[in-house]
């Protein structure tokens, strides 16, 4: 059973487990959401890797769905994440700035040093709340949304996140610990403003930094 924050006729708030997809394909969360609430009209506005979990906002209908992709491209739209990664940044805050080119045939994210055809700039900040065991718990706030972004950034410094399977050669006993923490939005139907959290799950690594 999906863990659902906030359902009325416009929108869903749930969470998101790792391994499924976002988008609307067999076995991807809105077909688990039509299963568990018994309505059929679920559409993804927002996405997260498949191995990432947390939390996301659905919509219920086109209106919905419509008001919140504006919210999203006019940067109105708030996501927050939390993440371990291995190693420790050099400082208590920061901000990442990269170029980051889409291999598609690789289905990867790479860091490049010059402005090309493809090439598209990417920024985030964060902040380190707690280090120790050798990882890092960080906040981050994406200042874009850039694919695979969040993981990508902090690999190239040798910073993977715990987890890590594409842009690392670890072997950790966990899924990747990358959460989507917080959302801030206006709701698509009464311009109310709603602000979600929740925390990660009580396992490793998140237990033990």
């Amino acid at each position: 059973m999906l863990d659902i924050l906030y359902c009325d006729e416009d929108i869903v708030v749930c969470v998101k487990p790792p391994r499924v997809l976002s988008t609307d394909e067999p076995g991807g969360l809105p077909e688990l959401l039509r299963s568990q609430l018994g309505t059929e009209d679920f559409r993804t506005v927002h996405r997260l890797d498949r191995v990432v979990s947390g939390l996301m906002v659905v919509a219920r209908n086109a209106k919905a769905a419509s008001d919140i992709s504006r919210q999203i491209r006019e940067d109105a739209f708030q996501k927050e994440y939390l993440a371990v990664i291995h190693g420790e940044p050099g400082q208590e805050s920061g901000r990442l700035e990269d170029l980051l080119l889409r291999d598609k045939a690789r289905k990867m994210t790479l860091v490049t040093k010059e402005m090309a055809k493809g090439v598209q700039p990417a920024a985030l900040r964060y902040r380190v709340i707690s280090s120790q065991n050798g990882m890092s718990r960080v906040r981050i706030q994406l200042e874009t949304g850039r694919t695979h972004q969040i993981r990508v950034q902090f690999a190239s410094r040798n910073l993977p996140l715990v987890g890590e399977r594409k842009y690392a050669v670890l072997d950790d006993p966990c899924e990747i610990a990358l959460w989507s923490y917080r959302l801030g939005f206006t709701h698509p139907a009464t311009g109310e403003k709603m602000e979600f959290t929740k925390q990660p799950p009580e396992s490793y690594p998140w237990t033990v930094v």
